[in-house]
Order: structure tokens, then sequence, then C-alpha cells
């Protein structure tokens, strides 16, 4: 037997604000940390933003009018531009997600090229539909 023991791993406890800032983390890991965001920011969006503002542009033409004419303030079109980022980068990493319960891509290169691959397919898709919002397309 050798007498040599593994060098034993660092325990990080108690970790301040500044370790934490300084900390880079991984593709995945941003892309895991940004799911749960879009995640959340969904989840209490729908019945407070995305649900009544569907219920009152189908009640009636007029409320209709109302809500395209309040849609088009540019402040309004950056919060559901950010909306449109959430769905399309959860709807896009949900998907990365479903493969990987399917044991496809688990090694580390593999989950950094779909991380990447995610990031810029639910980026320009959100390009697409911020020129379309913003009347460019």
């Amino acid at each position: 037997m050798s007498d040599t023991a593994a060098k034993p791993r660092p325990q990080f406890r108690n970790i301040g604000l500044a370790q934490i800032a300084s900390y880079r983390l991984p593709l995945p890991g941003k892309l895991s940390i940004l799911h749960r965001v879009s995640g959340a920011l969904l989840f209490v969006c729908l019945p407070l933003v995305i649900l009544p503002l569907f219920a009152a542009s189908v009640a009636s033409p007029q409320t209709f009018a109302a809500v395209a004419a309040y849609a088009g303030n540019p402040i309004v079109k950056l919060v559901l531009l950010v909306l449109i980022w959430g769905y399309l980068h959860h709807f896009c990493a949900g998907i990365r997600y479903l493969v990987l319960d399917l044991h496809v891509g688990l090694d580390k290169q593999s989950a950094k090229k779909s991380a990447g691959v995610v990031f810029g397919v639910s980026l320009a898709l959100t390009v697409v539909f911020a020129l379309k919002l913003f009347g460019v397309l």
C-alpha cells in the first residue's frame, strides 16, 4: 500500500459575496440559472400581466384598441420583449433538458456546445421577434 494519500478537496463553507462575484460559472451553469429565472419570470407574469392583457384584448373591440394603444408604448414593448425572451429561452433550454434526460450529450464538451446552441437560438429568435415587435419587419 502507498502511504501517500490523495490531496483532500477544498471545502467551501460560508462563502462571502466577494467570492460569489468572482466565481466563474461554466456556460451550462449559466444556462441552468437563466432557465430557472425565465421560468420564475413566466410563472409570476402569467397571472399578473399576460392573462389580464389577453382577457382585455378579447373582451371587445374597444378594449382591444385600448390594449393595442397601451402596447404601443416603447417601455411596454421592452417589457413584452423581456417576456418573449423568457419564453423562448425557457422553451429552448427545456428541449435541451429533455434531450439530456435521454442521456444524450452528458459529457462536458457536448453539454457546453448544447448550452451555446440554446443561447444562440433563443437570442436569435428574440431578435427576430424584437424586429417584428418594433415594426422593422
